[in-house]
């Protein structure tokens, strides 16, 4: 039986309902990269159109993608279904939730076309953004995150790696980290990254950050911090990727589009189990990251502008002007 994300038990009786969103469908589009190509048609086609694919005979969607019925059948297995029935009524399911929790409203596609106003390319953007957050939410395996937020809690130090645009989600990490007191670095030269990693012991966690999974730099890292002994964790949108050896994965749910907006939509994807690691982790030491967080808030205080010069200088405005007109 696949494994599908549950809501977490630990989340209060009054609690708003969190959106349905069609895990599967997201699984299924996660693993596309690693499938064989017959299976790999399969498999588009019921991201592009799951609820066709859901009300389609195991003839009919083998037909559509000019494949044989044995390769439906190994695609569901290859994605721990086992059956086409299982993998329809899954489908169906999910479609339905999904269509209630919309009211309807028709999901907009997220490929800018070449006539698309700049009203529609906005629209576009957000919608693309707003699901890729709401996706890895529904997507993430809390069972994961939370081994992953006890081996950070308990580490010597945490080392983040990534390149291009994961860096800057790297960066991130790290200064949230080292704002709640953790000691925390993050690399983005290949260099760097590979002496940092060699450094590293069983008492240390190593995260690399990588869209695709196949960043050449991020996984010699991550791969050089396991040898080292120290645990690994992957923030990844294609968990079957080079990157997937690590101890733990976290997965996004990031799409891509037209123009590579979906790089937009892969950061926020990223920074979303960012988010949901550091609150994780302040959480679980909560008086010290309490303390540190204000400590912090202290030692920069004096580098906001306070009501008191806001005031100042907007008392200050109207005489200027008056002194200039004259």
């Amino acid at each position: 039986m696949a494994q599908i994300p549950k809501s977490s038990g630990d989340q209060a009786a009054g609690n708003a309902t969190a959106p349905a969103v069609p895990t599967t469908v997201l699984r299924i589009r996660s693993l596309i990269p690693s499938l064989a190509p017959a299976e790999r048609r399969v498999a588009q086609r019921i991201v592009d159109d799951p609820e066709r694919a859901a009300a389609s005979s195991i003839t009919q969607l083998a037909k559509d993608c000019a494949t044989s019925e044995a390769t439906v059948i190994r695609f569901c297995r290859t994605i721990d279904f086992s059956g086409y029935r299982e993998l329809r009524l899954a489908l169906a399911t999910e479609a339905g939730q999904a269509r209630g929790a919309r009211s309807g409203a028709p999901e907009m596609a997220s490929d800018i076309d070449p006539d698309d106003t700049l009203v529609t390319v906005v629209q576009k953007i957000a919608y693309t953004d707003a699901r890729a957050v709401e996706e890895t939410g529904a997507a993430l395996d809390v069972d994961v995150l939370r081994a992953v937020i006890d081996a950070m809690s308990a580490a010597r130090r945490i080392d983040v790696y990534g390149v291009g645009a994961s860096a800057f989600v790297g960066a991130d990490l790290q200064q949230k980290l080292h704002r709640i007191g953790m000691t925390s670095f993050a690399w983005s030269d290949a260099h760097v990254m590979l002496t940092s990693a060699a450094l590293l012991d069983e008492r240390d966690v190593a995260i690399g950050i990588s869209h695709s999974g196949t960043t050449i730099d991020t996984v010699q890292a991550l791969t050089e911090a396991g040898r080292r002994g120290a645990r690994t964790v992957a923030i990844t949108n294609f968990p079957r990727s080079p990157v997937g050896f690590a101890d733990h994965v976290l997965t996004t749910a990031a799409r891509e589009t037209t123009f590579r907006s979906g790089a937009t939509a892969s950061r926020l994807a990223q920074l979303t189990v960012v988010d949901c690691l550091f609150v994780g982790l302040a959480q679980s030491r909560y008086t010290e990251s309490r303390t540190a967080l204000e400590t912090t808030y202290e030692a920069v205080r004096g580098l906001r502008i306070n009501d008191d010069r806001k005031r100042r200088r907007s008392d200050a405005a109207p005489h200027a002007t008056s002194v200039d007109d004259e």
